[in-house]
């Protein structure tokens, strides 16, 4: 099975993983959207500046899919300069921020489906490890954590969740200092 790795330019084209590492790929998406996976597909945006990097994501999505994004959520501090509008052709995206959303997700509402759900791949992650996540996210990822399709994605320092900490918080449980046992008794 050959995923479809996207490139802004050409975001219909499939290329292989073998060509990917000097091409300017970005986005994959399972070619089923079978919704039965933790994600859809991998987003690899080149800055942490949503004002600049959303605009492509939702040309490449619209064209892949044949259907217009109408709405972009996020995680609020895994960006930079988050507008509340993007436009597009022929409407305006709206963008929503959230601080209780996986950070390493984003989440695209479009026309007549049901959401697509986007793993974000760090910007200045190196190509092999880009590429092995891209490929990963589009596969198939039933019963697989973002965290565990980014583990060989290289480092995402301060980025809140990496430790698994924010989704065991958003499910109701509390991250607390561990208290140091008691000496053995002699």
């Amino acid at each position: 099975m050959m995923t479809a790795l996207l490139s802004p330019s050409t975001p219909s084209s499939p290329v292989t993983a073998a060509a990917t590492a000097h091409s300017a790929f970005r986005l994959s998406l399972n070619p089923l959207l079978d919704r039965r996976g933790t994600v859809d597909g991998a987003w690899w945006p080149r800055t942490r500046d949503a004002a600049a990097e959303l605009p492509a994501l939702i040309s490449a999505v619209d064209q892949r899919l044949g259907r217009a994004v109408l709405r972009v959520g996020l995680y609020l501090d895994a960006w930079d300069h988050i507008p509340r509008r993007i436009p597009a052709p022929g409407r305006q995206v709206r963008v929503g921020w959230f601080r209780s959303a996986e950070p390493h997700l984003i989440t695209l509402s479009i026309a007549g489906t049901a959401p697509i759900t986007l793993l974000v791949i760090p910007p200045g992650t190196a190509n092999g490890p880009a590429t092995a996540a891209l490929t990963l996210a589009a596969t198939g990822t039933v019963g697989v954590r973002p965290a565990d399709i980014l583990h060989p994605a290289g480092p995402d320092e301060g980025i809140p969740g990496r430790d698994g900490s924010a989704s065991w918080e958003n499910e109701g449980g509390r991250v607390t200092d561990l208290v140091p046992a008691r000496p053995a008794a002699t």
